[in-house]
C-alpha cells in the first residue's frame, strides 16, 4: 500500500487539532459492523456507540436497563468495521456512579473487550473519584453535561436543562472541571445555546453538540433519527437526512409480494 492510501486514524490529538484550527466535528452514534462500515467509509470522525441502543436496538423506553456486556457486543462489532473513525463507547447506568474502583474496573473491560479508543460518562463534580480513577488508568473520557438521558428520573423527563442562572452557572463550572481532570471532550446535551457558545469559546478542548447550537465544535445526532427510522417524535433540534424508514418498508412490501406471487425467485437466481 502507498503512502498516499494509508487510512490515517482519528485520534484524541486529531480532535484537538480539528478544534485549534476552526474545523467541525462530525459524530454520529453506531450500534453494528455493517452500519459502522458505511459511516466510515463515507468520512464520520466520531462513531458513539451510545447507551441509546437500549432505545433503538433493545426497545427498552429508556437507556437505565444497558448493561456493561450489552455495551461492549454492540461496540465490538463496531470496532471491528472501523478504519479510520474515532471510536467511543458510552458507560452504562450504574457502571460507574459511587464506586471509583468499580468504575475502573467496567472501563477497563470495555476497552479491552471492544478495542475502542475512549469512553463516555454522563455527570460533572459529583462522580469527580469515578472521573480521576479511570483517566489515571489511562483511559481518554469524553464527559456528558446537560440533558443526561441515564439521570431522566432524577430530571423528571428529557426537558432543556440549564435554563436558570444557578443550573447555567454550575454547568459551566462542570464543564471546567470536566477540562480540568483531564477530559479529552464533552458533549453539550439540549442546554441553551448561547450557554454552550460560552462553554465551547472558555473550554480549550472540543464540545460536541446535541440541541445545543451550532457553536460547539462538532454536532452527534442518533443515527436512527436523523434517518427517519425512528417512528416516535423527535425533539426539534433533529433534522432528518432521509426517510429510511418509509424506504425499507417498501422494500420489504415488494419483497413479500414478489414471494406472495411467485416472481421470486425467478429461474435466473436459481440453481
Amino acid at each position: 500500500m502507498s503512502e498516499n492510501n494509508i487510512i490515517k486514524k482519528v485520534t484524541t490529538q486529531t480532535l484537538q487539532q480539528m478544534k485549534d484550527s476552526g474545523e467541525k466535528i462530525s459524530m454520529l452514534t453506531c450500534y453494528d459492523y455493517s452500519t459502522a462500515k458505511i459511516f466510515d467509509a463515507a468520512g464520520i470522525d466520531v462513531i458513539l456507540v451510545g447507551d441509546s441502543l437500549g432505545n433503538v436496538m433493545l426497545g427498552y423506553p429508556t437507556t437505565l436497563p444497558v448493561t456493561v456486556d450489552n455495551m461492549i457486543t454492540y461496540a465490538a462489532s463496531v470496532v471491528r468495521a472501523v478504519k479510520r473513525a474515532f471510536v467511543v463507547v458510552d458507560m452504562p447506568f450504574g457502571s460507574y456512579q459511587g464506586d471509583a474502583n468499580l468504575a475502573v474496573s467496567n472501563a477497563v473491560r470495555i476497552m479491552k473487550e471492544t478495542g475502542c479508543q475512549a469512553v463516555k460518562i454522563e455527570g460533572g463534580q459529583e462522580i469527580e473519584a469515578s472521573f480521576k480513577a479511570i483517566l489515571s488508568a489511562g483511559i481518554p473520557i469524553m464527559g456528558h453535561l446537560g440533558l443526561t438521558p441515564q439521570s431522566v428520573n432524577k430530571f423528571g423527563g428529557y426537558g432543556l436543562r440549564a435554563k436558570g442562572s444557578e443550573e447555567a452557572q454550575q454547568l459551566f463550572q462542570n464543564a471546567q472541571l470536566l477540562q480540568d481532570y483531564g477530559c479529552f471532550s464533552v458533549v453539550l446535551e439540549k442546554i441553551p445555546a448561547h450557554l454552550a457558545t460560552e462553554v465551547t469559546k472558555t473550554l480549550s478542548i472540543p464540545t460536541i453538540g446535541i440541541g445545543a447550537g451550532n457553536e460547539c465544535d462538532g454536532q452527534v445526532l442518533v443515527y436512527q433519527d436523523m434517518m427517519g427510522i425512528t417512528d416516535m417524535a423527535l425533539p426539534k433540534f433533529v433534522r432528518k437526512y432521509g426517510n429510511l424508514g418509509q424506504y425499507m418498508s417498501n422494500v420489504v412490501s415488494e419483497y413479500i409480494s414478489d414471494v406472495k406471487s411467485g416472481a421470486f425467485p425467478s429461474s435466473e437466481e436459481s440453481y
